[in-house]
């Protein structure tokens, strides 16, 4: 009965998800045109939030639901996802261009809420103090938002004046809105798909959260980032996914800090998040050297993520 359910679930995803992320790419990319504001800032803002719905649906629910393993797992799994999986195949579909803006700022500040994120998870501040850091988070959360619009206003470049008046702005703005709706549902319904049959199969809670159900949430991100890449709108697929992994450890785990303790200072949590520091160390790198992400780098990452899941359901045991 699970597989009959599970089957039709995700195909139907999989259109959504495909028909969703081709209009919320056009959508993107037309809107910062006309407003005179560079498709990465939109990206980082607009396309980050709403990719990342689905993993503050799930994480921020499960914490109301006393569910702290798949809070925390949940964006744990999907950070490393949209950095190993999401950017290797979207940089294998079309080598990614990385403009000196995301080196100098997106990256930086993607890379300081993961330091704070270890941090906070080591010294408590998810747990016994839980709700201090969840104000912190939350503050921090803000200051990026407000910084990312004074950035817009600073980049906006009003020549484009005259090519506003050949589209309008609502149009192009509400295929936003319904690439985003079809993104979420589509990722909604393979979520459930892969939850069901790990439910049966009787996998533990954490494992399901940072592999299957992380994979599931990342899913807009790795639609939207290999549909932008396959256009050649590389600031949407990189700026995507920095943003996205922002808006997951700063909003979603400051929101879900506030209804229970994440257990984020567990052997097994502090394990997985040197992981995430570690991962986005090793992108470093690879943002800053040459003017692209390459296809052999698409397929370095991939094979990281391959170890990453091999650690979370094998590697694990032999350590702990």
């Amino acid at each position: 009965m699970i597989q009959i359910l599970a089957l039709p679930a995700f195909i139907i995803g999989v259109i959504l998800l495909w028909k969703g992320s081709d209009i919320l790419v056009d959508g993107t990319s037309k809107t910062a045109v006309q407003l005179g504001i560079s498709s990465l800032i939109i990206s980082v803002i607009l396309v980050g939030f709403g990719t990342s719905a689905p993993e503050f649906a799930i994480s921020v629910g499960a914490a109301y639901q006393n569910n702290s393993e798949i809070s925390l797992g949940n964006i744990i799994g999907s950070c490393v996802a949209n950095l190993l999986l999401v950017l290797g195949i979207a940089s294998i579909i079309r080598p990614i261009k990385i403009r000196k803006g995301i080196i100098r700022r997106e990256a930086p500040i993607m890379l300081g809420a993961t330091v704070v994120l270890l941090v906070a998870s080591f010294f408590g501040f998810l747990d016994d103090y839980r709700l201090i850091g969840a104000i912190v988070f939350l503050i921090l959360f803000v200051l990026f938002v407000y910084y990312f619009v004074r950035c817009a206003k600073r980049e906006r470049d009003n020549t484009v004046k005259y090519e506003k008046r050949r589209t309008t702005k609502t149009k192009n703005i509400l295929f936003i809105f319904l690439g985003i709706i079809g993104v979420i549902a589509g990722a909604w319904l393979l979520i459930e798909s892969a939850v069901m049959i790990a439910d049966f199969l009787g996998v533990p809670m954490f494992i399901i959260a940072v592999s299957m159900v992380a994979v599931g949430t990342s899913l807009p991100e790795l639609v939207v980032s290999s549909m932008a890449a396959y256009k050649d709108e590389s600031d949407i697929a990189i700026g995507n996914v920095l943003g996205s992994n922002v808006f997951n450890i700063l909003m979603i785990l400051g929101v879900a800090a506030l209804f229970v303790p994440l257990k984020a200072n567990t052997p097994e949590s502090i394990a997985h998040l040197w992981i995430l520091l570690a991962v986005t160390l090793v992108i470093f790198p690879i943002l800053y050297t040459g003017q692209s992400i390459s296809r052999k780098e698409g397929v370095f990452m991939l094979i990281l993520y391959s170890f990453f899941i091999w650690y979370t359901f094998f590697g694990y045991k032999l350590f702990f």
